[in-house]
């Protein structure tokens, strides 16, 4: 096993490499040609320090910004060569490749940057955020109750926009001597506006179930992901019934930690495609696109892992359940919504189809659900969350005027010597 273990990481290495190369050509020939950013145009920046791996965190915040750059021009400073070049393709926004510190300061000396949002913890976020005359915000890539959206480094920040009640209250028990009236914005999850696009499959009188599960975790206490222990027995039940369309959507990092987790997940892609050849009319949808939004409003049901989706789909205000972890060390937050959820257990996944019939004629599990979608969203009305994510973002900006007045004879400090050049370690 040891050996297998080591032949697949060295192929893996030569691939990685490989692709690397090929990456850094594309990159650079783009770069050839893109045109100079003009100068002090932009007020707002979005900061990414990741590879393509983590692209998922800034994709579901594709569509917010190129409606928030309608009024105030956004940029994306993006760190990574392989990150560089995806967004290039992919981001509604400008991007520009800030490899080096050098590079960064180039960018912030030309451009008027007043507010620098974040959408992870990244250790290399603290190289931008050494700049100061600017708010650093962090608005996250999601909304859930995991480990993750409890810690400590939300201090780090000047502000965070939040979703609502629940992610206060969710942080008021770990965050001491935090101002949370004046730090914490409450904005909805304005991603919720845009849950549309073009399905890929003709609406029928089949019932639309997602599964849409999380990684499985680098530790005991993060293993949330159900491929394994949940998925190969819901995804088979429901293709056999002739009455469910799948949309079988695994998070992208599926498997990159323990293998015979992502043997698990291609078994559930090999199924769907041979369930599609037997039968060209079910359109079973395995989904590994850029773009979430018409999954989350077209699916009558979803069949969620505890991770941010549990809130994206909570979002939409449709029926859904959450696997239970298998893996008993995993923490779940009993405080909040996973306290009053509907649970699907992994010996309960081969009976998939008579579980959904019950929850989806549960009058009860209806309003309950009502409720926690207003605790966690506030007012989920179309159009409402980016009102008040434009109104959070118009608030920093006003402050930011009214503190440049306030420090206007302070005089021009050097914010960029001292910094050690090349690549962000």
């Amino acid at each position: 096993m040891g050996i297998q273990r080591d032949v697949r990481l060295a192929i893996k290495l030569v691939k990685d490499v490989s692709a690397s190369r090929k990456a850094k050509g594309m990159l650079n020939s783009k770069l050839a040609v893109q045109a100079p950013l003009p100068p002090h145009h932009f007020k707002i920046a979005v900061y990414f320090a990741d590879g393509p791996v983590n692209l998922y965190q800034m994709r579901q915040w594709y569509k917010p910004l190129a409606k928030l750059a309608e009024t105030w021009p956004v940029l994306l400073l993006s760190r990574t060569g392989g990150g560089t070049l995806k967004l290039m393709e992919e981001s509604p926004v400008p991007v520009a490749f800030v490899r080096k510190v050098t590079d960064l300061e180039k960018v912030i000396a030309e451009q008027d940057i007043r507010i620098v949002f974040y959408v992870n913890q990244n250790a290399k976020n603290f190289q931008m955020m050494r700049y100061g005359r600017r708010w650093h915000v962090f608005i996250n890539h999601g909304e859930s109750d995991k480990m993750y959206m409890t810690t400590n480094q939300f201090k780090a920040y000047d502000y965070a926009f939040v979703a609502g009640d629940a992610a206060l209250s969710r942080l008021d028990k770990v965050l001491w001597d935090y101002d949370f009236d004046k730090r914490a914005l409450k904005i909805g999850r304005p991603q919720a506006d845009y849950y549309s696009g073009t399905l890929p499959y003709t609406p029928d009188e089949r019932q639309v179930v997602l599964y849409a599960p999380t990684w499985e975790g680098d530790r005991a206490a993060a293993a949330y992901g159900s491929i394994a222990t949940h998925g190969v027995a819901l995804v088979t039940a429901l293709l056999k019934t002739g009455r469910h369309r799948v949309i079988y959507r695994p998070h992208p990092r599926s498997g990159v930690v323990d293998h015979e987790y992502g043997v698990a997940n291609k078994r559930i892609i090999q199924a769907i495609a041979a369930a599609n050849a037997r039968d060209a009319s079910a359109q079973h949808i395995y989904d590994a696109g850029a773009e979430l939004g018409w999954q989350l409003s077209a699916a009558d049901v979803a069949v969620v892992d505890i991770s941010a989706m549990v809130y994206d789909r909570l979002a939409a205000g449709k029926p859904l359940m959450i696997t239970r972890p298998a893996t008993p060390e995993a923490q779940i937050d009993t405080g909040g919504y996973l306290s009053d959820c509907e649970w699907l257990l992994a010996g309960d996944a081969p009976n998939i189809a008579n579980v959904l019939e019950k929850l989806t004629h549960d009058e009860t599990a209806e309003a309950r659900l009502a409720i926690w979608v207003e605790r966690y969203f506030g007012d989920p009305t179309p159009g409402a969350a980016t009102a008040r994510f434009h109104g959070a973002v118009q608030h920093l900006l006003d402050e930011w005027e009214r503190f440049a007045a306030i420090h206007a004879a302070d005089g021009e400090i050097d914010e960029l010597e001292e910094e050690p050049d090349g690549d962000p370690v």
